[in-house]
């Protein structure tokens, strides 16, 4: 017998990359790691993820929440005149805020850093506006969006309550646009 190859193509003698691959298939891996059961798994996977989510979205879209506010006081009414304002920290002592009572009558409350370089803003009475100084930046009163100078975005609200002649900070509101 001769030591010949049957076959004219063979590993050896063939430079055919998929021929000489015939010896690295196996039957389970190419059914265990294919396209179909991968793209199984992926589906399989955001299902569930999906589906773990959705009491926290049925929640949310109800507005089924428990909330406790917080009231901080900030000043009573009394001791606030109209055209007046007065300096106080929330949500955090290192927040400073500024409530406002307008020559109107209106309450207002706005956190007190300025949203350029974060200067402290004052109440201008005679304009009715708010001014950072540093740089010559003017807010909106009524909603705290800036009216001049350098800064693009608006001060943080604080949602403020009275109550019994007292007022209170009960939120913050943190808007854009």
């Amino acid at each position: 017998m001769t030591d010949q190859p049957k076959c004219k193509r063979e590993k050896h003698q063939s430079q055919d990359d998929m021929v000489n691959l015939k010896d690295n298939i196996s039957r389970f891996d190419d059914l265990k790691f294919n396209r179909r059961a991968f793209l199984k798994t992926a589906v399989g996977a955001t299902v569930a993820l999906g589906l773990s989510t959705l009491p926290f979205s049925v929640k949310a879209f109800l507005g089924d929440f428990d909330e406790e506010r917080e009231l901080v006081e900030i000043a009573k009414l009394d001791d606030l005149p109209q055209g007046s304002s007065i300096t106080f920290n929330y949500p955090t002592e290192k927040d400073p805020a500024l409530l406002i009572h307008t020559k109107a009558g209106e309450l207002k409350a706005y956190n007190s850093a300025c949203t350029h370089l974060m200067c402290p803003v004052f109440y201008e009475k005679e304009s009715e506006v708010l001014l950072c100084p540093c740089h010559q930046g003017y807010f909106d009163l009524n909603n705290g969006h800036p009216i001049a100078g350098p800064p693009q975005r608006e001060l943080p609200l604080i949602e403020i309550e009275v109550q019994n002649g007292v007022v209170y900070a009960v939120g913050r509101k943190i808007r854009h646009g």
